[in-house]
């Protein structure tokens, strides 16, 4: 997982409330279990005037010339603006895949749904809450400014606005600490590798009959 420090970038203002992982990446897409090939797919319903399929070349497709992601002023985002309740429905962490590959690293909101809130940090996205009055504030100066970019840094755990008013937000030490130094479940895992293979390594000696192959085990059998 990349590691997530400072980023400044052009907002993407999706003003729609409860936000379903269906509606992120539609049922059709889940058949792939690989992290990556999502982003042409994502809001496919919204973004599209046809039904799309899996392995599909959306680069000819019909575009919603209406839809936020199609319109040139937002193109490039990596900061999603949204409203409540974001990423609720099925817990398929098919959905922050599909935004992480589109190319959103942030995204800002009043609330989440649990699952998805949990999904986005394990997969390098940093999901911010801020109460509905900023969120507010932040759609109307968005809208109104093409080209509009918020500076986020994780570290000081702020956001800054283009006339350089500051945002303060909370996010959790542990989840904090792994954004920043790029590590997810794997990742964490890794950092103890060696004694990993300590404990594996005792383990033989101690144990030696669950380490054999079935074949081993079974001439043991024979020879009793």
């Amino acid at each position: 997982m990349e590691q997530f420090g400072r980023l400044t970038a052009i907002v993407a203002p999706l003003d729609r409330a409860n936000v379903d992982t269906d509606a992120i990446i539609p049922k059709q897409f889940l058949k792939s279990i690989q992290r990556t090939g999502f982003g042409p797919y994502l809001f496919d319903e919204w973004r599209y005037l046809d039904v799309g399929q899996p392995g599909q070349d959306c680069s000819n497709r019909p575009v919603n010339p209406e839809f936020v992601l199609n319109q040139p002023r937002y193109q490039g985002a990596k900061i999603l603006l949204a409203r409540e309740n974001f990423g609720c429905g099925s817990s398929r962490e098919h959905a922050p895949w599909a935004l992480k590959d589109y190319g959103f690293d942030v995204i800002i909101a009043p609330s989440f749904a649990e699952i998805f809130f949990n999904n986005s940090f394990k997969n390098g996205i940093l999901p911010i809450v801020l109460d509905e009055v900023t969120v507010d504030q932040l759609f109307k100066e968005v809208q109104a400014q093409e080209g509009y970019q918020l500076t986020v840094d994780l570290e000081a755990q702020t956001i800054t606005k283009p006339n350089g008013e500051v945002i303060h937000f909370e996010v959790d030490p542990f989840r904090r600490h792994c954004l920043l130094q790029g590590l997810d479940d794997i990742g964490l895992t890794l950092q103890y590798a060696a004694e990993i293979r300590a404990y594996e390594e005792r383990r033989k000696q101690e144990a030696p009959w669950l380490f054999m192959h079935l074949h081993e085990i079974a001439e043991k059998f024979d020879q009793i």
